[in-house]
């Protein structure tokens, strides 16, 4: 069995495995992870400890072995450059739709009145041309020449470089 005074001995020696840690990763945050693995392997394996060793030459070889195994299996695992998809973009930016959209949408608050209706009746909510006239109580004749002038001021609202 273990000497019970093991375990408060691995308390005292953790500002060495970190510093040790730290010269092994170079990072901080895969020093404390480094650190971690080492403290739980130990644990897990404390009844293996010889009393009378020494317990910082102990953890640190736990440490400097559990570095070099996860460099290797790190080094086996990277992905070619042509597999690698970290440089991909996951999510498209939305800045220039985002700021589109609200340039269309005051373009189009703009319009007098009667052509705005018919520019969102056909066009945004996708309703016919006789679907408009029966709604708005006009000619199809009609609708079709408001759509048709409330595009074009959208277009020239917005600018040639919109398009």
């Amino acid at each position: 069995m273990t000497d019970p005074s093991v375990v408060p001995n691995i308390i005292d020696l953790l500002p060495a495995l970190r510093a040790y840690a730290r010269s092994l990763c170079r990072n901080a945050t895969d020093a404390d992870d480094l650190v971690q693995q080492t403290l739980t392997k130990a644990l897990a394996n404390v009844d293996k400890f010889t009393p009378g060793t020494r317990l910082r030459a102990w953890l640190f070889t736990i440490m400097r072995n559990s570095f070099y195994t996860n460099t290797v299996q790190r080094a086996r695992e990277t992905t070619g450059v042509e597999d690698c998809v970290s440089d991909l973009q996951q999510t498209p930016a939305t800045q220039e739709w985002s700021v589109r959209g609200r340039e269309l949408h005051e373009a189009i608050s703009r319009l007098p009145t009667h052509y705005r209706e018919m520019l969102i009746l056909v066009i945004v909510l996708g309703a016919s041309y006789e679907e408009a006239a029966a709604l708005c109580d006009c000619a199809v004749g009609t609708v079709k020449s408001r759509v048709n002038r409330a595009r074009r001021l959208v277009i020239e609202d917005l600018g040639a470089d919109a398009f």
